[in-house]
């Protein structure tokens, strides 16, 4: 049976408006859920970055602001009068004295310099310890050899081989928050800051190649 001519045309119509909705409610979702986009290269193969000061030897720094030896109180003065308030390095403080660079290492600019703890000094035999700090040129060579020049090393850029104030070369390995000093001597708390210096306190006392 023929429809009449203008039921036809009115059933055409309403399919038309049919399949036009659903064409515009997909198009809506698409629009609401867009495909997630990939991530891009600069954010999966950049360094993970380290912020202020890491490793478990840090854990001994005080933590009241107002002491001479805390994080904050460091980084307002220069790096041998922040030493000298650090709990971890009051033997390094008497050898820097001893040799007389408290002025030079306080009046340097930009460096970076490996601190050894009490514990690093206390690896070497006490005859031999003495000997050393009687001997201010020798003490002097070694303790300039824990001093890097050329700027202040960051987490990111303290691997590889660094130059000394001593004039040889230090190799230092690692990423992240683990990092070694010539193979041995492990930081224990690094990215300390100074006035003048970024400070990474290790836990053996790196001696100058021969």
């Amino acid at each position: 049976m023929r429809l009449p001519k203008f039921v036809a045309v009115a059933a055409v119509a309403a399919f038309a408006l049919t399949v036009a909705a659903c064409g515009s409610d997909a198009g809506d979702a698409q629009n609401a859920n867009p495909p997630a986009s990939a991530p891009s290269s600069a954010m999966t193969s950049s360094p993970a970055m380290v912020a202020g000061e890491f490793g478990s030897g840090c854990s001994a720094v005080p933590t009241d602001p107002m002491n001479a030896g805390s994080f904050q109180a460091m980084a307002q003065v220069p790096v041998a009068t922040a030493a000298s308030g650090n709990p971890l390095l009051s033997t390094l403080v008497t050898a820097v004295k001893q040799a007389g660079l408290v002025d030079s290492l306080n009046s340097a600019e930009d460096v970076t310099l490996f601190a050894p703890t009490n514990d690093a000094f206390a690896k070497i035999p006490k005859a031999q310890l003495d000997q050393v700090l009687a001997d201010k040129e020798k003490l002097t060579k070694i303790l300039t050899y824990h001093v890097v020049t050329g700027g202040q090393l960051t987490p990111e850029t303290l691997a590889g081989t660094q130059m000394t104030l001593e004039g040889q070369n230090l190799m230092v390995a690692g990423s992240g928050a683990n990092f070694t000093a010539n193979g041995d001597a492990k930081v224990v708390c690094g990215n300390v800051k100074t006035a003048n210096a970024t400070v990474y306190i290790v836990d053996t006392v790196l001696m100058p190649p021969a």
